[in-house]
């Protein structure tokens, strides 16, 4: 007889774990199944590993310029394969952490590749066969191949890295952030194809270490979904460090030496040219896991490559749900785990409401670090909105200056008729842990006399977020 649970979720990433979780704090009997790594490949291969990494690099860079400090170092370097293994290890650390979380909420693990057979019709649940996986060693405690019943299946099976035809993968020259964030040496050149958020962190982080690197974007933009003024403002930073940088670019061919690539690249102009480096890095976007899963055969509406939900997490076969990459962008981790909040809570019939997306933050740890959320500037003005914007440099702020970090900007967009935050943006140090000021405002409906007369702590980088808002309305303090 098959173990039956009231919750099964299919996929341990971000978005299944929480939720798992959460279905366990509502009493529901739960279970999430995984073929490879509790924490997704957000925990093991890509939001935390990547911070780690970069964390290293920022270092590295700070031991390069000690004078700036008044300190003085010598003979600095770097080891390769111990920054990988500091990497793999925080990644290891908090894979652990999942394991102990699902079984402190007394969670199932089951371990091997699922695929739906039934969704719940009337009282008879639905079914998952579960079969042996060969991609990692099942955690200890976790259960194995075979048929599983659930009244509510959950599919939270992620995304994957795009692949472009004739320029695939071959985890020796051509890389996906599988490969860049394993290197066993330092590349002295890198090609980046992609300038989303991936893509500029990789680029970063292989820069600040020395190789020459060049980055390659389809669209005018790097940074393609940050505000323009921002986006720009960090392009001028980049290639400061010596960063290459092309848009309105793509890359055509790829030709493969014994330890090189030739890439050819054509130009908005249709002009090529040629750029030979040691590596590249295929950094074009992520497509979800829908496939093999058994969804096609249960009749699941699914639209170019995203599985439709009705906001609630519901698709349009009863008892069967869909979170995370695999129900649409934005594809961030912070999105899949309240997404999968909002789907239990329904599931278990609390008042719930479609998360609206305007309101999830976006955020690039590269070197200056980017965050977002709302609308730009450009796009508020295509919705019709009369705006007033606000703009506060890093330049004026005094924590700034005395961090040595006084290039920046933070940028508010305003509904000139309500005085509604539309959107907020900035490039800069440490503005990754600002935004979320900005996402609580917009979250409570404050208006901007509220941000003007909240009190900001003096010395601190958040000042600079209340200055943005003065300037939206002309009582800019301090520049």
């Amino acid at each position: 007889m098959s173990d039956t649970y009231d919750v099964l979720i299919i996929g341990a990433g971000p978005g299944g774990y929480v939720t798992a979780i959460r279905a366990a704090q509502l009493g529901f009997k739960t279970a999430v199944v995984d073929r490879e790594h509790l924490g997704g490949i957000c925990l093991n291969w890509g939001c935390i590993p990547t911070k780690a990494l970069l964390r290293s690099a920022e270092i590295f860079h700070y031991f390069q310029h000690p004078g700036d400090y008044g300190l003085t170092a010598e003979k600095v370097g770097f080891d390769t394969a111990a920054i990988v293994k500091r990497s793999r290890g925080v990644s290891a650390r908090l894979n652990g952490g999942v394991g102990m979380l699902l079984k402190k909420n007394k969670v199932d693990v089951i371990w091997g590749e699922a695929s739906v057979d039934s969704a719940a019709q009337g009282n008879q649940p639905g079914q998952v066969t579960v079969k042996e996986t060969k991609r990692a060693e099942a955690p200890k405690g976790a259960k194995g191949a075979g048929t599983y019943q659930a009244k509510h299946i959950i599919v939270a099976t992620g995304a994957r890295p795009r692949a472009i035809p004739g320029i695939e993968p071959d985890k020796k020259l051509i890389w996906t952030y599988y490969e860049a964030m394993v290197p066993e040496t330092m590349p002295k050149s890198l090609l980046v194809m992609g300038s989303g958020a991936i893509g500029i962190e990789f680029a970063s982080f292989y820069r600040t270490m020395g190789a020459e690197v060049t980055v390659v974007e389809l669209l005018p933009q790097i940074l393609p979904v940050e505000d323009a003024e921002i986006a720009g403002l960090a392009r001028k930073r980049f290639e400061k460090q010596g960063i290459k940088i092309l848009t309105g670019a793509k890359v055509t061919k790829v030709e493969k030496g014994a330890n090189s690539v030739t890439a050819t690249v054509e130009g908005g102009d249709g002009k090529t040219q040629q750029i030979t480096a040691e590596k590249l890095i295929s950094a074009v976007g992520v497509v979800g896991n829908i496939e093999n899963i058994g969804l096609e055969k249960l009749g699941v509406k699914i639209d170019r490559g995203i599985v439709v939900t009705d906001g609630l997490g519901r698709t349009n076969v009863p008892g069967l749900y869909a979170i995370g990459d695999v129900a649409g962008p934005p594809m961030l981790a912070h999105k899949a785990e309240h997404e999968g909040v909002i789907c239990i809570e329904t599931i278990k019939g609390l008042h719930t409401h479609p998360m609206d997306k305007a309101k999830i933050p976006g955020c690039t740890y590269c070197q200056p670090q980017i965050a977002s959320v709302g609308l730009t500037e450009a796009k508020a003005k295509e919705q019709g909105f009369s705006v007033k914007v606000g703009r506060f440099p890093f330049a004026g702020n005094g924590k700034a200056i005395a961090l040595g970090e006084p290039d920046g900007l933070i940028k508010t967009v305003f509904d000139a008729k309500t005085g509604q935050l539309l959107g907020a943006h900035m490039v800069g140090a440490e503005v990754t842990e600002l935004i979320q000021g900005y996402v609580v405002a917009m979250n409570l409906e404050s208006t901007e006399e509220e941000l003007m007369h909240t009190v900001f702590p003096h010395p601190t980088l958040s000042e600079m977020m209340h200055e943005s808002v003065l300037d939206a309305y002309g009582k800019v303090i301090h520049t």
